[in-house]
């Protein structure tokens, strides 16, 4: 979280698997109920109903705007900001993403929805908050999670943003993006889940759960039973090539170009592919896009202030 101007600039990277601000990480799970739940930790009021955040598994909708859920876990963000800070009130700058080629195209109608209430009250964690929107600023995926360092990048360098829902792919000459090389595919980390759930089932007739398929992504191996566990790192294994050709195919050598690799999708190159340290570089901060978010917003807001 940066200041400008006595007003709080928060970054959100409304991911499909998680939700990221600077400093915290959650699950992009919601669920609503009329009556308060018999659990409350991670409880959202708002409008008269009751949330509990990391519930559930958010479906992927390439429009995120179609429902109230991003806008909920966005007031979320914001209280779990200001709550490092001991505020509960405070005039705030939202800055967040959109998937590469989507940016242009849905920007003005995502920060509409994220400032459609000027002044918004709600507790959260049974903390009351009181904030005011005071500007929404919107910027590209996988750029974001490299724009503090991107002028120290030579020559050609190709940018794969891996998240829950989405691969974003961005190519970049001595740091400055290509407009006619980036791409958005649906291609993320849940499409592998998927994969490994297909296959183990066929495999051994048997479901096995996410914690434990996540757990193998993360870490590259879990307490199961060695022929299970081969099921699972073969079919991310193959998943992982799967993202070496279509980085190919959309123009990437790994001789002559720099691949850095963001989002939580990066543990699975880590752990299921060999690269090449001096050609493949790993961005570990899963809150580096938020980061970035801030990082951008700042330096515009400080260069229309100087206008």
């Amino acid at each position: 979280m940066k200041e400008f101007k006595e007003k709080l600039i928060v970054g959100i990277d409304h991911g499909y698997g998680n939700i990221k601000t600077a400093n915290h990480c959650f699950k992009t799970g919601i669920m609503g109920y009329d009556a308060e739940p018999l659990f409350t930790k991670d409880m959202l009021e708002y409008g008269g109903r009751y949330y509990l955040i990391g519930e559930g598994h958010k479906e992927f909708l390439p429009d995120k705007i179609r429902d109230e859920d991003y806008y909920l876990l966005t007031l979320v963000a914001i209280a779990e900001e200001l709550k490092d800070k001991g505020l509960t009130e405070a005039d705030v700058i939202i800055a967040a993403g959109l998937p590469l080629t989507w940016t242009s195209g849905q920007k003005n109608d995502f920060a509409a929805y994220l400032s459609k209430n000027e002044e918004v009250s709600y507790t959260y964690q049974h903390t009351a908050y009181h904030i005011r929107i005071s500007g929404v600023r919107i910027y590209p995926q996988g750029y974001a999670a490299v724009a503090e360092f991107v002028t120290t990048m030579k020559g050609l360098s190709v940018v794969a943003d891996i998240g829950n829902g989405t691969m974003n792919t961005l190519f970049l000459t001595n740091g400055r993006p290509m407009s006619s090389k980036m791409y958005t595919e649906k291609f993320g980390t849940y499409q592998c889940t998927l994969a490994i759930r297909e296959e183990f089932m066929q495999k051994t007739r048997r479901e096995i759960n996410d914690v434990i398929i996540d757990e193998v992504l993360q870490n590259g191996t879990a307490d199961i039973p060695t022929a299970d566990l081969k099921i699972i790192k073969t079919t991310a294994a193959e998943y992982v090539k799967d993202i070496f050709r279509r980085l190919r195919e959309h123009g990437y050598d790994e001789g002559t170009m720099t691949l850095y690799i963001t989002g939580g999708g990066g543990c699975l190159v880590k752990n299921f592919a060999k690269c090449n340290p001096d050609r493949v570089k790993f961005v570990d901060d899963i809150c580096a896009a938020a980061k970035g978010y801030e990082y951008m917003a700042e330096l515009q807001l400080k260069a229309d202030d100087a206008k």
